[in-house]
């Protein structure tokens, strides 16, 4: 049956699949650690689902197995020098720059239908069983299912890494009252590399495998819906959404497949673009071009909050009198939140 699952779940455009138990309770010490440190910031939820995180057998009783499925997401048309090129876009300062799995299609959306698919072939091929799908949407520690599943390893950096597919990877998970049977741990092979730790922009990675992410970019752009620290404003750079330098350093991303799905293509509108024509957007430009994306989520404010640091930290760099103009243009109609962020922007002005 387990080969059966791998022949549906490539049909249905995942790279891999595995399996691992329901019990996770070597991960609980580790996880307890990182939420009295206070390393999930904002992120309630976590705090709050506290060690069910670790117990999917809690989440849905009468869980056996958990399989992991891995799906790409690296653009069909990513050119052979990918990397290289992502690393310039931040530093081009004018240019507004978007994490690579946020430029397409919202990843919940097509990870979980197409999880439900292949849930519904199992149920065809050997009748009715209590199963439920998950993708990011739930308190389950999917690095640590990946790794047990052998679907991938957990990085320095704390994401899943896998030898044939790098870090450029989603996870989803399915929860199964079957005994199906287990597929072998990943071993780890980050050996003794720091690049991922060495190159993050506010030094978010505190520790090999332990991630502050009050400091992290990605956390900061997309989480954090508060003011954003003064002392990490400049070091946020130009990443309006999100942050892929420790993806971008990682020597096993040089083995980052292509997804097979045009639902990761990136959005012209999204890739590319300069600052000031984005901060030009109305909210309705904004809806409309990111409907069906992650980034809808984090709402009109947000966007223009993180827009006006990228913008600030443009025009410390280089004068800009057009850019300089639209903030001061549409200062006396942002919010609270917003124009605390403009008035920044502009004292950053040489």
């Amino acid at each position: 049956m387990l080969e059966q699952l791998r022949v549906w779940a490539h049909e249905l455009g995942f790279s891999q699949i595995g399996v691992s138990e329901a019990i996770l309770h070597g991960a609980e010490a580790g996880l307890q650690a990182w939420l009295s440190a206070g390393y999930h910031g904002d992120m309630r939820y976590m705090a709050r689902h506290g060690l069910k995180r670790a117990r999917p057998a809690e989440l849905v009783p009468g869980t056996l197995r958990v399989i992991s499925a891995r799906m790409d997401y690296l653009p069909r048309d990513a050119a052979d020098d990918w990397i290289a090129r992502e690393a310039r876009r931040t530093l081009a300062s004018d240019e507004a720059v978007v994490s690579i799995y946020a430029r397409g299609r919202d990843y919940h959306r097509v990870l979980r239908q197409r999880l439900q698919r292949l849930a519904d072939r199992l149920v065809e091929a050997i009748g009715p069983f209590g199963y439920r799908v998950f993708t990011d949407s739930a308190p389950l520690l999917e690095v640590e299912i990946a790794a047990r599943s052998g679907t991938g390893w957990r990085g320095k950096h704390t994401l899943a890494l896998s030898r044939e597919g790098g870090s450029m990877f989603f996870l989803g998970e399915i929860c199964v009252d079957l005994p199906l049977p287990l597929t072998p741990p990943a071993d780890a092979h980050c050996g003794s590399c720091q690049a991922c730790i060495e190159v993050c922009p506010t030094q978010a990675i505190v520790a090999p495998y332990r991630l502050d992410a009050r400091r992290c970019i990605s956390y900061l752009t997309i989480e954090h819906d508060g003011s954003i620290p003064l002392a990490l404003r400049p070091l946020i750079g130009n990443r309006i959404f999100g942050c892929d330098d420790c993806q971008l350093v990682c020597p096993w991303n040089k083995y980052a497949q292509r997804t097979a799905l045009p639902d990761f293509d990136a959005r012209e509108a999204l890739t590319g673009r300069r600052l000031l024509e984005l901060w030009r957007w109305s909210e309705a430009e904004f809806l409309r071009h990111t409907e069906g994306s992650a980034i809808r989520r984090i709402g009109w404010p947000r966007w223009r909050r993180n827009l006006a640091v990228a913008c600030g930290n443009a025009l410390r760099l280089k004068s800009d009198p057009d850019l300089e103009q639209g903030l001061r243009d549409a200062l006396p109609a942002c919010d609270a939140l917003v124009a605390e962020h403009v008035a920044w922007a502009l004292a950053q002005a040489v």
